[in-house]
Order: structure tokens, then C-alpha cells, then sequence
């Protein structure tokens, strides 16, 4: 039986990049997957693919930062098949800029996105979770189930023009240490992740005029210099940024069996920087 078998799984940004490789892995172990992305096409794209591959898996379209946006995440896996077993708090995105022209609204959309929709999911989930976990208890299971959050070098290190960012990215890690000590009661494991360079379409190297994403009606630039791009290996000790792929490997890591004694951690998947 694959490790993951039936488990009901939530990765929000899946629609591209690490939370389609994420949706990917997670399926190819058995998981049941409720895929999300701001917009439509991308979305239903995954979908489609995991269902080709023999998967189950449903889409629950749109902001993760939307009024409402949560209950409706969490109902469309509890419509569908139940209690979420893994929720892996993925999307995000970056708008970087030195302190003294970051506005206002830039610093907030980032916790936003990083902080405050994380925290709104998990709040969505805690009852159903709650439920279940002392539903199992009484019938003497030890059931465990996975949270992992994203977080980033930029938390951990801090990193220039992203004082939204760095301080989203370690906010994330006070929210998940403190998650698995009110979660572990109900054999919950929350940990995060923090990623160093990883290759998408977010870091892609500027060329010219370099490239933007629309995020909700902001044209928000993305990418990061060649030159400085092309060095970034060099801080690294194997020598490259990672990929994808390798990025969700950590994430899958998180949601395994053999994880089941480990909680409130920061396990770092940058190369060695």
C-alpha cells in the first residue's frame, strides 16, 4: 500500500511550480487532493493531470487571502471526502523593495498571503480536526496527520528588499512551533519548511525589462538578476539552486509516516547555503 493511501490532502498554490509538484508527490503516494490556485486554467490543468494519473482530486479555485476563502477550502475536502489529513500551506509570492519605498500596502499583502491565510485555513480546520482526532481517541486509534508550512531562507537569514518577506517567512515559524503544542493532543505534527533558491517561475533570471505576475490587479515584478542569479550557487554547498521536484521532496518528507515524532521543527531545504 502506498504510504499515503486515502489521505486527504490540501496544497494551496498548486496550480504551478513547487504546489503542483507538491499535488504530484502527494498523489503518487495514495493521497486525495484538493487543489487550489488564484486563477482557473492552471488550477483545473493540475487537476486533470492527477486525475490522468489514476489520482482523486478536486479544485477549489481563487484568493487565499478572500473573505472566506478558508471555509471554503477546508468544506471543499470535508464535501468531498472527509477530514483534511494533510494541509501544506504553499502559495505566496514576493514584492520586494528597499524599506524606504516599500509602501504600506506592499508590506501588508505579503503577511497577508504568508501569514494571515495560513493562519485563517488552519483556524478553518481546527474543529473538523478536533472532532475526528477525539472521535479516534475514544475508539483507541493514533491517527496522525500533517501540517506543513512554507517558510524560506529570507526568514531565516533575513535577505535585502525583502523586509516584508523575511518577516513574513519568520512569522510563519513562531505560528507552526506554536500550532504543535496546542495540536499535539490530537496527534497533529505541524513543521515547516524553508526554502532556499529554488527554480521557478518567480526566480527566473531578469532579462531586459524582466517579467511580472498579476496578482488580484497588480502587475508586480518577479525574477532575480542574472549576474546575482548565476553566483547564487556558490553559496551553496551542492553548488546549485534547487528544483522543483526537490522542493516538494522536503514537503513530502513532512507528511509521512516516519514523521510521526516530529513536531514543531524548520527543516531547511537550501543546498547547503
Amino acid at each position: 500500500m502506498s504510504k499515503l493511501e486515502g489521505k486527504v490532502a490540501l496544497v494551496s498554490g498548486s496550480g504551478r511550480g513547487i504546489g503542483r509538484c507538491v499535488a504530484e508527490k502527494l498523489a503518487s503516494e495514495g493521497a486525495r487532493i484538493v487543489v487550489n490556485d488564484l486563477d482557473e486554467a492552471p488550477a483545473m490543468e493540475t487537476v486533470e493531470a492527477l486525475k490522468a494519473s489514476g489520482a482523486e482530486a478536486v479544485a477549489c479555485i481563487g484568493s487565499v487571502v478572500e473573505d472566506g476563502f478558508a471555509e471554503r477550502f477546508i468544506g471543499t475536502a470535508i464535501d468531498n471526502w472527509g477530514t483534511p489529513d494533510i494541509i501544506v500551506n504553499n502559495a505566496g509570492y514576493t514584492w520586494d523593495s528597499v524599506i524606504q519605498k516599500m509602501t504600506d500596502e506592499q508590506f501588508q499583502a505579503i503577511m497577508d498571503v504568508h501569514v494571515t491565510a495560513p493562519f485563517r485555513i488552519l483556524r478553518a480546520a481546527a474543529e473538523p480536526i478536533r472532532i475526528a482526532a477525539k472521535k479516534e481517541a475514544r475508539e483507541g486509534q493514533e491517527i496522525f496527520r500533517k501540517v506543513v508550512n512554507i517558510s524560506s531562507t529570507s526568514g531565516y537569514f533575513g535577505n535585502a528588499g525583502q523586509a516584508n518577506y523575511s518577516a513574513a517567512k519568520a512569522a510563519i515559524v513562531g505560528m507552526t512551533k506554536a500550532l504543535s503544542r496546542e495540536w499535539g493532543r490530537y496527534k497533529v505534527n505541524v513543521n515547516a519548511v524553508g526554502f532556499g533558491l529554488v527554480h521557478t517561475r518567480l526566480t527566473q533570471a531578469l532579462d531586459g525589462e524582466g517579467a511580472s505576475i498579476d496578482i488580484e490587479g497588480r502587475n508586480i515584478a518577479v525574477g532575480i538578476q542574472r549576474a546575482r542569479l548565476e553566483a547564487a550557487g556558490t553559496n551553496m554547498s551542492l553548488g546549485r539552486g534547487g528544483y522543483p521536484e526537490e522542493a516538494a521532496g522536503a514537503i513530502y518528507l513532512m507528511c509521512t509516516p516516519e514523521s510521526n515524532y516530529i513536531t514543531g521543527q524548520l527543516l531547511m531545504c537550501d543546498g547547503g547555503r
